[in-house]
């Protein structure tokens, strides 16, 4: 069973930075793509950023420059640096990860929600202004 544990949310002033950390488990972590998903209040689910197996990384267009995500398959581990972090960043921020149907290649990056079949509990991240 894949289970995935986030961490790291909390509450930062506008313009500050958190890292987010997801670790994973139950399966061979390197053989899969990971990726950052994000809920506010009201809102639905939007991806933030994922990345292929061989570390290519895609962000949606308003955490460019700003969120870097990265992996570390020694700790299987995903990671989302958010730098520059503005109010409207606010939202549960979810790990996800493809399950073992998924038909991409080595270079492949699920960019939409059904395309990801675990997903974590969440870790909130609050900016204040």
């Amino acid at each position: 069973q894949v289970q995935l544990v986030e961490s790291g949310g909390g509450l930062v002033q506008a313009g500050g930075s958190l890292r987010l950390s997801c670790a994973a488990s139950g399966r061979t972590f390197s053989s899969y793509p990971m990726g950052w998903f994000r809920q506010g209040p009201g809102k639905e689910r939007e991806f933030v950023a994922a990345i292929s197996r061989d570390g290519r990384t895609k962000y949606v267009d308003s955490v460019k420059g700003r969120f870097t995500i990265s992996r570390d398959n020694a700790k299987n581990t995903v990671y989302l640096q958010m730098n520059s972090l503005k109010p409207e960043d606010a939202a549960v921020y979810y790990c996800a990860a493809p399950g073992s149907s998924y038909s991409g290649n080595y270079y492949s990056i699920p960019l939409e929600k059904y395309e990801y079949d675990y997903w974590g509990q969440g870790t909130q991240v609050t900016v204040s202004s």
